[in-house]
């Protein structure tokens, strides 16, 4: 079992950044060495959908609504996960969700992203 806390969520102009973390409560690796960690969002009156996800190859993965301004980063020797949001739009208000696949997938409880003037 492995809890996520997210963190770095806010209210955010249009075309400010956001940087948000995610803690593990204990090492992926020690679950599974072969573990995938991302991201998802939820909008209101919307799905859940994927943001970015990172392989424990380092191979990232993105939405193409956030490609080329979202960047997605994981530190195994400090259990976390970042994710570096730029040039940040209002269609990106949403709750975050940090992921994790380890033999089976584990759920954060959510960071709100506001993206308003």
């Amino acid at each position: 079992q492995v809890e996520l806390v997210e963190s770095g969520g806010g209210l955010v102009q249009p075309g400010g950044s956001l940087n948000l973390s995610c803690a593990a409560s204990r090492s992926i690796r020690s679950i599974s060495v072969i573990n995938t960690m991302g991201w998802y969002r939820q909008a209101p009156g919307k799905e859940r959908e994927l943001v970015a996800t990172i392989t424990n190859f380092g191979a990232a993965n993105y939405a193409n609504s956030v490609k080329g301004r979202f960047t997605i980063s994981r530190d195994d020797a400090k259990n976390s996960l970042d994710l570096q949001m730029n040039s940040l739009k209002p269609e990106d208000t949403a709750v975050y969700y940090c992921y994790v696949h380890a033999f089976q997938n584990y759920w954060g409880q959510g960071t709100q992203v506001t993206v308003s003037s």
